[in-house]
């Protein structure tokens, strides 16, 4: 079912795969890591029949997209600020969730492009409630590897492997599916998991 007042398809026709509907914060504090405009999306676990289709995920565009979990990056040069999408190997020191990206690092099509204008990637922090048409939508890898990822209401969602929104969380079986494993950080807390009506989960967010 779609949200409560929502009488049009606006919000589905917009660029962003992220949808702000009560906003924490919307932190630009730190600078892209240079991989963050060029990453390949998915970024690390491309097996055929692994890869998301949920509507936010374009397969040709370059960079971190919109929606896609903001990393803190002390492995970039420098070392200091950086934030990014995902690496490998995964256990990689501090490489932690700091939030949820709001724009594609390169923008879109006929449109400004701040991201590579200024080196920022703004990203939601600090809770808030929000709409993700970006997240997973198939098992990564292991012997489930490409079954369909079932979501319900009251899952704790966290970041993949790729740095997209899961309801998988870590330990040995899933060691390739969450991003940090056995201990991962706890992304937000499902509300509405996406339908035939409106493609996106909403969740509280927690971090």
């Amino acid at each position: 079912m779609p949200l409560l007042g929502q009488a049009s398809g606006g919000f589905t026709e917009s660029s962003s795969a992220l949808r702000i509907l009560y906003v924490g914060v919307r932190n630009s504090v730190g600078v892209l890591t240079s991989d963050s405009f060029t990453q390949t999306n998915p970024p690390i676990v491309t097996t055929a029949g692994t890869i998301s289709t949920s509507s936010g995920l374009s397969t040709t565009k370059r960079g971190v997209l919109s929606g896609s979990v903001a990393f803190a990056r002390p492995d970039a040069a420098g070392g200091s600020n950086f934030i990014g999408g995902p690496v490998s190997p995964v256990a990689t020191a501090g490489v932690v969730p700091l939030g949820v990206f709001i724009n594609s690092a390169n923008g879109n099509p006929y449109e400004n492009t701040p991201g590579p204008a200024s080196g920022k990637g703004p990203y939601v922090s600090a809770m808030g409630t929000f709409g993700n048409a970006l997240f997973e939508t198939q098992v990564l890898t292991g012997a489930s590897a490409t079954a369909a990822l079932v979501y319900a209401v009251g899952n704790s969602l966290f970041a993949s492997r790729n740095g997209y929104v899961t309801n998988v969380s870590g330990g040995a079986s899933n060691a390739e599916q969450c991003y940090e494993g056995a201990s991962p950080t706890t992304i937000g807390i499902l509300k509405m998991p996406a339908d035939a009506v409106q493609n996106e989960l909403v969740y509280d967010q927690r971090i």
